[in-house]
């Protein structure tokens, strides 16, 4: 069969087939149908068209329903409006071909929309849209629906809430794995709940929120409350007795959660304990016992109980005590006690006494003497459990310095403080005496019931002046006493530090310990600091004298002052004071460049550097042409003289000085400065020199 023929055939099958597509629309009924997805997703406040296609007939009648109820109605190609329902014209549009289009839609038109065509003559076609309108999902909270989950517990639910967003899916999942619904789980609108929980069911739980425009994940940590379990009770040390005095911890735990909280009866009363350890320090015999545990969920509120006994004996409690007391500032008294024991513990001073005892409490008596100064005493306890021991050192006063402090009280008077402490065993007695009389404790005095601090208060400085205050400690073994002169508000040492760029100064100083201070007032001589006049410009201003720039308390040591002009002097001062009466100022400190040199002798330097410099250049170089001259002397060439030319030869009677190096060679030329080689010279040096000349006779 030729090509020709097998085109006809096929040209006679598919032509008809062609042409009734092509014709369609003349010859069949009217048919609508999608010209794109039947369900559309669109995000909310975008633009969105449901397209439909359409034909066998011409302009027809399109009506758009939505869930149902018409929304829009219009003939294609009418020279009339469409007529669009008055609440959503604003949202609305129909297309030239019968689609319906959506302006910024709203997530209230989620719904199915169904678009019918009808021709009178040709028919009624009808197809259906579904369009869901979805928000980005924003601040996602996940919380338990019907309060803490609880082992043992019917169910248990989480729900999530959102502020914005629309969810098509919900995944959850449970310490990173996916959830799936079964006997123990399964999945509610906007929920999960949990069958019978356990405490296995606790961890992170976290739902996924999608649609086809967002993502959200966002979990919570469940932890299921359950326990108590059954207690267990532990002593430790673990012992079948422990002895008075002892110490030692019975714990009563359990597993749950929250951690169960522990209570502990003895005797029908109430034990503190902590954390579910009941701690008993130098336990005695009376409690021996039986002790009960009870264990209390504190949210679930389940109780359980277990005891246990302990089997307690005697011993003494703590450790031997050893103190050492003044009597009537006379003797001294040893005191050892040991209380508690069964029997009670025998107390010795060996070092003091070899026949002295007593059992749980002993003391002795000793006149006061040189050899017990300093010296360490031991106290030996006995007693059938444990032995033990404790020391006590006497000594006389140490050597001390007073402390003097000054403040101001709410009544405006100045309160001076004098402290008198010194190491002693016993403790020294403090007494307290102005010249030779003794300091009463009334006003103007105050003396602390210790006797360590004597206290003044005046309001004028000078009634503080002038007066010897002397305190005296003093035990049996000696006594120290040192005088106290106070002295006016002054300033023992100062100092002055400046930054980097000179625009702030730190001023430090230092009060004498005895001085009576309770402020200072921190003075400054020179120009004002920095400002800025009208046009912008820094000025400062003169000062003739010292000013008072910065008040301080009495504690103060240091003080910044700021804003300072680096190119000017500035001098600065420290006034202590007592209330309103001032002492001699401190140091003057000095910063800023100095005074400066006068014109004349800026010009004077100026005329004198050049020519002390033209002097130098011509020293050097009268220097350089001594030197010079010198060594092309002393290395002149001498070259022998011919035998053919002279008979004789007669030496001069003087042999000029020969011109040596150390080891007894002349020296070489200096072939750099002559710019030489030794190759360019006409005649060759001698290697050495010539023994002296002699007079020779030649007969030729």
């Amino acid at each position: 069969m030729t090509w020709p023929d097998e085109f006809g055939r096929l040209s006679a099958v598919f032509l008809p087939i062609l042409l009734r597509f092509t014709f369609q629309g003349a010859d069949c009924k009217l048919l609508v149908s999608h010209a794109g997805p039947m369900l559309v997703n669109a995000l909310a406040g975008s633009n969105v068209t449901l397209a439909v296609t359409f034909g066998g007939a011409v302009d027809p009648a399109v009506t758009w329903c939505m869930a149902g109820l018409p929304v829009v109605t219009w003939a294609i190609n009418s020279g009339a409006p469409p007529d669009i329902a008055e609440n959503r014209k604003k949202v609305l549009r129909i297309e030239a071909d019968g689609s319906l289009s959506f302006v910024s839609v709203p997530l209230g038109y989620t719904s199915n929309y169904t678009i019918e065509m009808t021709k009178p003559g040709v028919g009624r076609s009808v197809t259906n849209f579904t369009l869901k309108i979805f928000d980005v999902i924003q601040n996602v909270t996940l919380r338990a629906q019907s309060g803490p989950a609880q082992e043992g517990a019917h169910r248990f639910s989480l729900q999530y809430s959102i502020l914005q967003g629309v969810v098509e899916r919900q995944i959850w999942f449970f310490s990173g794995m996916e959830i799936q619904s079964n006997s123990h789980y399964f999945v509610e609108e906007r929920s999960l709940v949990i069958l019978n929980p356990t405490r296995s069911d606790t961890g992170r739980y976290t739902v996924l929120l999608t649609n086809p425009f967002s993502s959200v994940t966002t979990g919570i940590n469940i932890t299921v409350l359950y326990g108590p379990d059954k207690p267990i009770l532990e002593a430790r040390p673990a012992r079948p007795f422990y002895v008075t005095g002892d110490s030692l911890s019975v714990s009563c735990q359990a597993d749950g959660f929250p951690p169960p909280t522990a209570e502990w009866v003895f005797d029908s009363q109430t034990v503190v304990s902590l954390h579910g350890v009941l701690n008993l320090t130098h336990v005695q015999t009376n409690q021996g016992g039986n002790y009960t545990c009870t264990l209390i969920n504190g949210e679930t509120r389940k109780k359980r109980q277990q005891f246990t006994i302990l089997h307690i004996y005697e011993k003494p409690s703590g450790n031997p005590m050893c103190s050492l007391q003044s009597v009537n500032n006379v003797d001294l008294q040893y005191h050892c006690r040991w209380a508690g024991g069964t029997p009670q513990a025998q107390l010795s001073f060996p070092a003091l006494s070899n026949t002295s005892s007593g059992a749980g409490n002993l003391s002795l008596t000793f006149t006061a003497s040189h050899n017990l100064d300093g010296k360490t005493v031991m106290c030996m306890a006995d007693q059938p459990v444990e032995q033990n021991n404790c020391s006590i050192t006497s000594g006389s006063p140490r050597m001390f310095l007073p402390a003097v402090g000054t403040t101001v009280d709410s009544t405006g008077k100045i309160v001076v403080t004098i402290n008198c402490t010194s190491e002693a065993s016993p403790q020294a007695v403090v007494s307290w005496s102005k010249g030779s009389e003794a300091v009463p404790s009334m006003p103007p005095y105050q003396i602390s019931r210790d006797t360590t601090q004597l206290e003044i208060r005046d309001y004028n400085v000078s009634n503080f002046l002038l007066q010897i205050y002397t305190c005296t400690c003093r035990n049996p073994l000696g006594s120290q006493r040192r005088e106290i002169q106070l002295r006016g508000p002054s300033i023992s040492d100062s100092s002055l530090f400046t930054n980097h760029n000179g625009t702030i100064v730190t001023l430090t100083w230092e009060v004498p310990p005895t001085s009576i201070v309770t402020g200072f007032d921190i003075q400054v001589k020179g120009p004002d600091r920095l400002s800025r006049n009208r046009t912008g410009t820094q000025t400062r201003g003169d000062s003739n004298g010292f000013h008072t720039i910065l008040p301080k308390p009495g504690p103060a040591r240091s003080a910044n002052i700021f804003n300072l002009n680096p190119k000017v002097t500035y001098m600065f001062r420290v006034i202590p004071k007592a209330r309103m009466t001032g002492g001699l100022p401190s140091e003057v400190h000095r910063i800023g460049p100095g005074d400066g040199l006068s014109g004349s002798a800026i010009a004077g330097i100026a005329a004198g550097i050049p020519c002390s410099l033209l002097f130098l250049v011509l020293l050097g170089g009268f220097i350089y042409l001594c030197v010079y001259l010198n060594k092309n002397k002393s290395r002149s060439t001498r070259y022998p003289v011919s035998r053919a030319v002279e008979k004789a030869v007669t030496t001069p009677t003087e042999t000029p000085p020969h011109n040596l190096l150390t080891g007894g060679l002349q020296s070489p030329p200096d072939y750099n400065r002559l710019q030489q080689t030794p190759s360019e010279r006409s005649v060759a040096l001698p290697a050495f020199l010539p023994p002296p000349p002699v007079r020779v006779a030649t007969t030729v």
